[in-house]
């Protein structure tokens, strides 16, 4: 039976962080001050934070002109945050997901609820700009979209591949999709300040599999600000090799797996 079939025509805008207190604030401030055409809450999702994100958050929810809720997830990794956001989230009809390092700009919200309401889709995301300290010579316009950069045009598009995604730093959700039980894959985890992850990409292939609209509205836009630690090529490499080892170990078929094997024992110099 799903107890959720009755929903509060609502958004939550969900945060899920860990040792983010520094920019909390900043952004806090600025959804506040969005417009929003139906009622909307913050939920801060506390992914085992060990600096002081909880007193800011409480501090902040004290003269707050919009409710702010705040959750402690304590398994550690983004895809149990963004899990515990959806669980959290499925009494209103819509959720909204944006990153501790981001800022929305001034339609970000209203964006997203037109996406949905109006357009009736099921998810929609929008353009994600990159915030750099300083950009090396050597990172390439091609290398900008493993730091999360999205940029379809200035044209809202109905997405139907995987050549124009959305991600979940940038997007939003009716939490009807999520009624059946379907969540953000944990065994893509990245934990604290880790590399990796994917299990937004897992998401978005899961939802194009299940042919649900989802819409790209170019005037939902965020700024993701990119720390100098992400500016090293270690950490792109890092990045590729991670992803390789999980596509390798959760995505491959068992008989290629087998095979894979196989041919690094043949080639092996102790065999």
């Amino acid at each position: 039976m799903n107890t959720h079939s009755v929903k509060e025509h609502r958004m939550t805008v969900a945060v899920c962080c860990y040792n983010a207190a520094e920019y909390l604030e900043t952004l806090i401030r600025q959804l506040e001050a969005l417009h929003c055409p139906i009622p909307f809450e913050i939920l801060i999702v506390d992914n085992n934070s060990t600096d002081h994100t909880a007193d800011v958050v409480a501090n902040l929810a004290k003269d707050s002109s919009v409710p702010i809720r705040y959750v402690l997830e304590r398994q550690q990794g983004i895809p149990f945050a963004r899990n515990r956001a959806i669980d959290e989230s499925l009494h209103n009809e819509f959720l909204a997901f944006i990153d501790s390092d981001e800022l929305p700009g001034n339609k970000w919200l209203e964006s997203a609820y037109t996406g949905l309401d109006f357009h009736k889709v099921d998810c929609v995301g929008g353009e994600i700009r990159l915030n750099l300290s300083e950009r090396p010579g050597w990172l390439s316009d091609s290398l900008l979209p493993f730091l999360g950069k999205v940029d379809h045009g200035d044209i809202p598009i109905r997405v139907v591949d995987r050549s124009t995604p959305v991600w979940s730093g940038n997007v939003a959700y009716r939490t009807a999709l999520f009624d059946d039980g379907l969540r953000f894959d944990t065994r893509y985890n990245r934990k604290g300040t880790g590399i990796g992850g994917g299990s937004d990409g897992i998401m978005f292939r899961t939802l194009l599999g299940r042919k649900c609209h989802i819409r790209y509205e170019p005037e939902m836009c965020i700024t993701h600000f990119i720390p100098d630690n992400k500016l090293r090529r270690t950490y792109f490499l890092k990045l590729h090799f991670t992803a390789g080892k999980k596509a390798g170990m959760y995505e491959m078929r068992s008989e290629e797996r087998r095979v894979g094997k196989e041919c690094r024992s043949r080639w092996s110099p102790y065999h």
